[in-house]
Formats: structure tokens, C-alpha cells, sequence
């Protein structure tokens, strides 16, 4: 029978050495898919397994145990993937780019987005499906208003990550509340404490910036001529809209998102052929394909050509790669070892706030999905909280800014390739934007340090606690 070990620092620190290099140097130096280098850092990570004494079909089953805990994501973006084809192809996200055309105030323009998004969040549960549809609409919107899109990326994807925290249909918010064994309403109340605030930070900021970049590039004959060519190219009225709604009431009555969001893209189908005059065939073989069409105007041609499952194979097999990566290094004990050097200083409420966010953010960059470090940041902090004797619902809030805020913002997440490619903006040049993720972050560390908003158990609770 083979003996198993835990690593020593330095093999770590030489393993993610090696990790972080053929990551960065794939994507900046040799302009090769991250893809790739995830599945060439199995195998660093196998072999570190190898030296420590374990089996290859012990780490075989390492990794296919870590994709099994994210086959819903990828479930789910099979399912966005053919929402935006066919709500493209059925005139629903270019009806919402019209309207947001006509009536939107460029003044307002980045407060608008980051309400709008937020709202479509919080109804439908999801940071990707919000990102998709009416991520995909104020993008078109910001760029016929003359906003830097960096910008409007980072008001979308502020909505888009304050709806998906709060909504108890979120999966993230699930796994966090489940992993840190605590009610999922409990812990969106938990959450409110520091969402509300940051929130209103992150709408001034935007109300702020609005004023300053509204108008400024304002070209009324190019957004003219843009509504001219979504008029010329689909049939634009309030009735494109009846898919979206469908789709939110059916996630706000807390059905399943996949039907739910498969009955959306089916209605887009029927869109499409009823009011946009496409052939069955084609409307079908958008939801596989996207969208495809060729106009005058170059930025919507850019702007529409999108969508389809065939779209969502390269963040697929990003969060395939990234979740083995995470099975691994979280059979192996990785990052267990590297907190265990921090145990000394884990004395206090803020210490603990610190780092748990930081081992959130470790588990994206060496789990490379978000699913990864939802569900290692509770399970190796949990000791240090029950120590402290602080409620379990502060450290499943804690994972969400740590696991979920942090996601999008490195390149090789699934969050991080999914908002890339469906913004059409780089994760560097919309990172800057990203506040609500940002003053989240700052709120909680005040938190912590202050006392404020967290909650202690009494000594018979906490025995209850541990022992479960």
C-alpha cells in the first residue's frame, strides 16, 4: 500500500511557479490558448502527486472528481450559448439595443446599465445569462453613445456580479451558503449588509464617471444611423421582448435555470422564424451556430455575429481544464499547506476576513474556475472561523467576495474567458472597472477589523456547529 504526504513549501512554491509560468508565458509571449497551458499544468501537478506517493489513477480520479463539481456550469453555458444566438436571431437583444438608443440619457448611461443589469440578475439568478443578453445589448448601446467599453464592461459586470450574489436561484450563492453549511435566505441576508453599501458606492462612482464621459463622444448621426440599421435588418417592437420576460418569470418562480433558460432560447427560435421571417433550419442552427449576418455597418456585423454552443467551446474546455487543475491541487492539499503558514496570525476577525478573500482569489488563479474556489475557500477556512467562534454565515460571505468577486478578474477563470469573449473586451482592460468587485472587497476588510457585521455563536452552537 503506497504512503502519501503532504508537500512541503517549496515544491508548492515550484509547482505554481512553473504553473503561472506556462500560463502567462502562453498567453503574452507565445500568443498560444490557455487551453493549452492548463492541460500541460496536469501534468506538473501530476507529477508533484507522483513524488508525494500517489497513483496515476489515484490523480486520474482526482481530476475527473474536480470536473464532476462544475458540470452544472458547463450545463448552464451550453444553455447561454443558445439563449444569445437565438435571442439575437429573434430581434430580442437588437429590440433592447433600439430602445436603449431612443431613450437612454448618455449622462445616465452607466448608471442605467448597472440597474438594468442588476435587475436582470437578480430575476434570473445569473451572472452569465445577465452578461449574454443585456450585457451584450448595453455594450451595442455604450458603443453607439461614444463610451469607452472598457467602462461599460465594468458597469455590466458590477450588475451582473451584485444580482448573481443576492438571488437565492444563483448557483454561486447555493454553494457558498451549502459549503459553509448554512440557510440560503440567511445567507443572502447576510450579504445584504454589504452589498447595499457597496453598491450605492459603486452607483455614485458610475453616476459620477457618467457625468464625466457622457456627451463627451456623443455622435447623434451614428446612433441615428445605427437604429436605422437594426430597423433595416430586424423587426423592432415591444413584443421581441416577451422572451425575456418569460424567462425571468419562470427563474423568479425559482424553476430550474436550464429549462428555464432552454424554453428562452427555444421562444428566441419561434421569434425568429414568426416576426423575423428566417427559415425554421436557420433559426434552429442558431442556437448551434449563433448568429451570422453581414450589414453595411461594421461595428453591429461585430456586435451580432455571436452566440451558439459552438461559441462557449473554448470557455468550456477552460473550466474542464481549470476544475481538473482544482480536483488536483485540492487532493494533493495544496492549499491547505500554504494556509497552515498563516494559522499563527489567523487570531482575529480581520486577519480571517483578509484571508479568506485571498484564498478565494487563490483558488480562481490555480483552480482557474470559480466553482473551485467556492468550494475550497470554506472548507479549509471553516476551522479557523469555528475557532474564533464567528458564525458560519461571515465565512460563506466572506468565500462569495473571495471565490465570486474575484473570478472575473484573472484571464483564465471561466468567468474571466466567458466575459472576454462575450464583452469583446480583454480581462485587463475591463479590470480596472470592476468596483462593485473592488469596494466589496475594501468593505468587507473593514469588517472585519471593525467588528462590524460579524456575528459570534455561543459555545454550545459552536460544539453543534463543529460537530456537524
Amino acid at each position: 500500500m503506497n504512503t502519501t504526504r503532504l508537500p512541503s513549501m517549496w515544491e508548492i512554491m515550484i509547482v505554481l511557479a512553473l504553473f503561472l509560468a506556462v500560463v502567462i508565458s502562453f498567453a503574452t509571449v507565445f500568443d498560444l490558448p490557455i487551453q493549452l497551458a492548463l492541460f500541460i499544468s496536469w501534468f506538473i501537478v501530476m507529477a508533484l502527486g507522483v513524488r508525494l506517493g500517489y497513483t496515476y489513477n489515484h490523480l486520474q480520479g482526482a481530476i475527473t472528481r474536480g470536473i464532476s463539481n462544475g458540470l452544472e456550469a458547463i450545463l448552464i453555458l451550453l444553455a447561454v450559448g443558445t439563449l444569445i444566438g437565438t435571442w439575437i436571431a429573434g430581434g430580442v437583444v437588437p429590440s433592447l439595443i433600439y430602445f436603449g438608443l431612443e431613450f437612454i440619457n448618455p449622462t445616465f448611461f452607466l448608471l442605467a446599465t448597472l440597474i438594468i443589469c442588476s435587475i436582470t440578475s437578480i430575476s434570473t439568478g445569473t451572472s452569465w445569462g445577465t452578461v449574454g443578453t443585456a450585457g451584450i445589448a448595453m455594450m451595442g448601446i455604450g458603443q453607439g453613445l461614444g463610451m469607452p467599453l472598457p467602462l461599460v464592461a465594468g458597469a455590466v459586470i458590477s450588475g451582473a456580479y451584485f444580482g448573481d450574489k443576492l438571488s437565492p436561484l444563483s448557483d454561486s450563492t447555493i454553494l457558498s451558503a451549502s459549503m459553509a453549511r448554512v440557510n440560503v435566505i440567511d445567507h443572502v441576508k447576510a450579504m445584504l449588509v454589504l452589498d447595499i453599501p457597496a453598491y450605492l458606492i459603486t452607483a455614485v462612482l458610475f453616476t459620477v464617471t457618467g457625468f464625466m464621459y457622457g456627451g463627451k463622444d456623443f455622435d447623434a448621426g451614428r446612433v441615428e444611423e445605427l437604429k436605422s440599421s437594426l430597423l433595416d435588418t430586424f423587426h423592432i417592437s415591444g413584443w421581441m421582448l416577451i422572451p425575456a420576460l418569460a424567462v425571468i418569470v419562470l427563474l423568479a418562480l425559482k424553476k430550474p435555470s436550464l429549462p428555464a433558460i432552454a424554453i428562452g432560447s427555444l421562444l428566441g427560435i419561434i421569434w425568429a422564424v414568426v416576426f423575423q421571417h428566417m427559415d425554421v433550419a436557420s433559426a434552429f442552427n442558431t442556437a448551434y451556430e449563433g448568429f451570422k449576418i453581414n450589414t453595411d455597418n461594421t461595428f453591429l456585423s461585430e456586435l451580432l455575429n455571436r452566440g451558439g454552443i459552438l461559441s462557449m467551446v473554448g470557455s468550456i474546455i477552460v473550466i474542464i481544464f481549470g476544475l481538473g487543475f482544482g480536483g488536483l491541487l485540492d487532493e494533493l492539499g495544496v492549499l491547505e499547506v500554504l494556509l497552515s503558514k498563516f494559522e499563527k496570525i489567523l487570531v482575529n476577525s480581520g486577519n480571517v476576513t483578509a484571508s479568506t478573500i485571498f484564498v478565494g482569489l487563490l483558488g480562481n488563479i490555480f483552480g482557474c474556475a470559480m466553482y473551485v474556489s467556492l468550494i475550497l475557500t470554506p472548507k479549509i477556512m471553516e476551522k479557523s472561523y469555528d475557532k474564533l467562534r464567528i458564525q458560519r454565515l461571515v465565512l460563506a460571505r466572506n468565500s462569495e467576495v473571495g471565490g465570486t468577486l474575484t473570478s472575473g478578474m484573472v484571464p483564465w477563470t471561466d468567468n474571466g474567458v466567458f466575459l472576454a469573449t462575450t464583452l469583446g473586451i480583454s480581462t485587463f482592460a475591463y479590470l480596472p472597472f470592476m468596483w462593485l468587485s473592488f469596494v466589496s472587497i475594501i468593505l468587507a476588510i473593514i469588517y472585519g477589523y471593525t467588528g462590524k457585521f460579524i456575528w459570534y455563536v455561543k459555545e454550545e452552537k459552536q460544539r453543534s456547529a463543529i460537530a456537524k
